[in-house]
Formats: structure tokens, C-alpha cells, sequence
């Protein structure tokens, strides 16, 4: 492997996490296809090596901090290019995916990803999240369900919540200062059946990004209304 993974390999190590060769090769694979793709279609604005060794895989597999114990079946929604679903897949090859996003070129895109590394532990849905909440193959199916969507908390969990088994896990991956978001998202968490634990805060090893983890557990069924239709969560969060 040409390239330097060491700064990646470090940062895991601080968590007490690890990946072998042929982990790391795959993950050399994904980011060739990642920025070779990204010539033609607008997948990422981080195409440079350290960066997205940075923001992207040390960002992506940060979750081993948090990871809750009794999952087997994950949920990545609004996937984008990959992020956190396939970083995850490769780390956790043991744990079964599935990542859903709205835009059929970036599911095509990833099903290459997935075919080139031999993921087998990955399925893609293409899907708008409000579809995919309504969906009984998908509604309150995931013992976790993870996302690096951009969005406030209340709107993300009227997405993910629903997706979510009773007793399941939804957790958001978060920049900035959040503090406002979440004192304004309780009730809303409330109202979709969960109950949101105190957020971990962190920050990527040797840099000044700060990062930080919402983690939502699932206490009652989602009520039939939610999501409600496509749009309106994110247009009118819930209060």
C-alpha cells in the first residue's frame, strides 16, 4: 500500500480499535473509487488524501467509541458517498448494513464500492428517509441507525426514529455547538418514541475539529404519523 494510513491508524489505536491489512486495503480501495468518481459527479468536496483520512475514515469509524454492544443490524440513512455506512461495513464485517439514500447515481456508485471490496454484509436502498420510514421492510427493523446527514435533531430523528427497533439505537454524528439543538429536540425526541442520553463530545486526534454524538435510544413504537410526508420534517421540525 502506497499510501499513509498511519495518521488513521494511530487515531483508532487511542480508541482502543483496530483494523487489519485487509481492512485498510479495502479502505485504500474505496477512497480510488471515491475520488475517481468524483471526477464525473459531485459525490464529496474532500478529495485530498489526508483530509479525507481525517474527515471522512478517522470521522466515520469514530463511532467505535460509542458502538452499543447488542447490534447486529445497522441502518446508515442518507448515506451520500458512502459515509459513515461503508467505513463502518469494512470495520464491522460481522454486523449487517444497509444504506439508504435518495439519489439513484450515488446507490449505482455504491454498489460499485460495494462489488470491488467484497462487502457481502451490505445491502443499498435507494430511498427518500420519509419513504423508508413508512416502508415495513425498513419501519423499526434497525438495532441501530446512524447518520451524518446534515440536519437539525428534531428533523433527523423524524427520519431515523422510525427505522429504529424498540430497545434499538439511533445515533447522530454532529459538528459545532449543539447545545441549542438538543435543548430544542427533547420533546420532539419524546414524541417519536425516544429518549436522548447525554451527548459525547470529542475531538479528531491531533486536529481542532470537534465532533461530538447524539445518541437516542428507543423506548416506544414510533407513532403511525411520522415521518410525515416528504418535506415537512425538515421545512417544520417537530416541537
Amino acid at each position: 500500500m502506497e499510501r499513509n494510513y498511519s495518521y488513521l491508524i494511530d487515531t483508532l489505536s487511542q480508541w482502543d480499535f483496530s483494523l487489519d491489512d485487509h481492512q485498510l486495503n479495502q479502505l485504500d480501495k474505496f477512497y480510488e473509487l471515491l475520488v475517481e468518481k468524483n471526477k464525473v459527479m459531485n459525490l464529496t468536496a474532500i478529495t485530498e488524501f489526508d483530509e479525507v483520512i481525517v474527515k471522512h475514515f478517522a470521522d466515520s469509524l469514530s463511532i467505535c467509541k460509542v458502538l452499543p454492544k447488542d447490534v447486529n443490524t445497522v441502518c446508515d440513512l442518507g448515506t451520500g458517498a458512502g459515509f459513515p455506512g461503508i467505513p463502518m461495513a469494512i470495520a464491522y464485517p460481522k454486523l449487517q448494513f444497509t444504506l439508504i439514500d435518495s439519489l439513484n447515481k450515488r446507490i449505482k456508485f455504491l454498489q460499485d464500492v460495494v462489488d470491488a471490496l467484497g462487502l457481502n454484509n451490505v445491502t443499498l436502498i435507494h430511498a427518500r428517509a420519509e419513504e423508508a420510514g413508512r416502508n415495513k421492510l425498513y419501519r423499526e427493523q434497525f438495532d441501530l441507525v446512524v447518520s451524518r446527514a446534515v440536519a437539525n435533531i428534531a428533523t433527523l430523528s423524524e427520519y431515523c426514529l422510525p427505522l429504529v427497533k424498540i430497545d434499538g439505537y439511533f445515533i447522530s454524528f454532529k459538528s459545532g455547538d449543539i447545545k441549542e439543538e438538543i435543548a430544542n429536540s427533547g420533546n420532539a425526541i419524546k414524541k417519536l418514541g425516544g429518549s436522548m442520553n447525554t451527548p459525547i463530545y470529542f475531538t479528531l486526534p491531533d486536529t481542532d475539529i470537534n465532533r461530538s454524538f447524539v445518541i437516542i435510544d428507543k423506548k416506544k413504537n414510533t407513532p403511525k404519523a411520522y415521518p410525515r410526508k416528504a418535506g415537512t420534517p425538515s421545512k417544520e421540525p417537530l416541537k
